[in-house]
């Protein structure tokens, strides 16, 4: 990963950690912002997420940039067409 580019990691359902340590992982190779996402009942993982990285991990390193929130459609096992509630947490780095 070259200096300023923007990473991304996607938020599921693993733990809170693996998220942590992925993200890490980029802004250790050079990259200046990092979004987190994730969408329905993953978003409050991302949440924790990003608070871990600012307040024990980067602590003094990160700040929040951005929160976008939104909706997607999709269409569930029946073809019906659903909302589902999505967030993009952007992390950068402070200079």
């Amino acid at each position: 990963m070259s200096r300023g580019e923007v990473g991304v990691v996607y938020i599921g359902k693993k733990p809170a950690t693996s998220y942590v340590m992925a993200t890490v992982l980029q802004i250790n190779q050079g990259a200046k912002k990092v979004v987190l996402k994730a969408r329905g009942r993953s978003i409050s993982r991302a949440v924790d997420v990003a608070e871990i990285l600012r307040l024990k991990y980067l602590q003094g390193l990160l700040r929040i940039s951005d929160i976008r929130t939104g909706t997607e459609e999709i269409f569930d096992e029946t073809g019906e067409r659903r909302g589902i509630s999505v967030i993009e947490i952007e992390l950068e780095r402070k200079t």
